[in-house]
């Protein structure tokens, strides 16, 4: 069987060490040359040929995260490595999933084209903003759920009046499955936006009075939607509101929005770094889940055991 190594972007440095020390080995030597100018010119250290490369990197903001992955792909492919996966556990621009006005860009199809132009073998991310993404591919995706990383911590809370909130109408679905696994209630904050990042009003479909709510979402960015609904779930009488998110993009205001919110507590991974800190937001680790699905894709086993049910 081929050898297995691990390597980081730049980017997510952070995360690949624990993925890595969870998996029970050390990050293999990668060099990130800059010109002045600025162009990246990754390279390895040490040969690649004939191993199976697994390389760590979460594609938020730069962009120079994407292309830098790519290039880490062209490298390995050039390099002879047998396979090549890339672990991303954020995979950004998935918000832009179709046309939903005229002369807009199809973003994540795009760089689901770019990967696999590259010379990748398969994809594993986290929580795709939209599940149907997978079909963009042309690779195998393993798309592992954060729900494996959130359900343990929220049982340990013993919350006895417990009820899943949906922030908006698309993340129903997720919100569901949440709900399930505790037989548990659902509501909807039913919004509606003028325009990209503002929330200009919003309505509560269901009864959450006495109860204790956890919003969940996918992401979350500037905080303005969860913040606006976790005060609209207050004001219907909840007794305290929770939100659990799995990439914590958080931009522009989004930090001082969660502090000055009602929310008890945001509950996130680290897919994505934080910026600052929040005595108001928790961080998980999902460097456990990437590291067992790791060793199963190596190995060749179903990774169905790593989904919660």
């Amino acid at each position: 069987m081929s050898q297995v190594k691990l390597f980081s972007g730049s980017g997510s440095k952070y995360l690949a060490e624990s993925i890595a020390q969870s998996y029970g080995k050390p990050l293999g030597n990668a060099i990130f040359q800059k010109f002045s100018d600025g162009e990246m010119s990754p390279y390895y250290e040490e040969s690649v040929r004939g191993c199976d490369v697994f390389i760590v990197q979460s594609t938020f903001a730069p962009a120079d995260n994407f292309l830098e992955l790519l290039l880490m792909v062209d490298a390995a492919k050039r390099a002879s490595a047998d396979s090549i996966t890339l672990v991303v556990p954020y995979f950004g621009y998935a918000r832009q999933d179709r046309k939903d006005k005229p002369r807009v860009a199809i973003a994540a199809k795009l760089l689901a084209n770019l990967i696999g132009a590259s010379g990748a073998s398969r994809l594993m991310t986290c929580d795709l903003h939209a599940d149907q993404i997978q079909g963009f591919f042309d690779i195998p995706v393993d798309h592992l759920d954060g729900a494996s990383v959130f359900v343990p911590y929220l049982r340990s809370l013993n919350l006895d009046n417990i009820i899943f909130a949906s922030p908006d109408v698309g993340g129903m679905k997720r919100t569901r499955r949440y709900a399930s696994f505790f037989a548990a209630d659902m509501v909807v904050c039913d919004k509606h936006r003028e325009r990209a990042n503002e929330v200009a009003s919003m309505q509560l479909i269901g009864e959450v009075e006495g109860k204790d709510v956890i919003l969940v979402d996918d992401l979350i960015d500037t905080a303005g939607t969860i913040t606006k609904a976790a005060k609209l779930l207050m004001d219907k009488g909840a007794t305290s509101v929770r939100a659990v998110c799995t990439h914590p993009v958080l931009s522009g205001k989004a930090y001082e929005n969660i502090n000055n919110s009602v929310l008890e507590e945001l509950v996130v991974t680290d897919t994505i770094p934080l910026k600052e800190e929040s005595p108001k937001i928790k961080v998980l680790s999902v460097a456990n889940l990437f590291a067992k699905a790791i060793r199963k894709i190596h190995d060749h086993e179903s990774i169905s055991s790593l989904f919660i049910r």
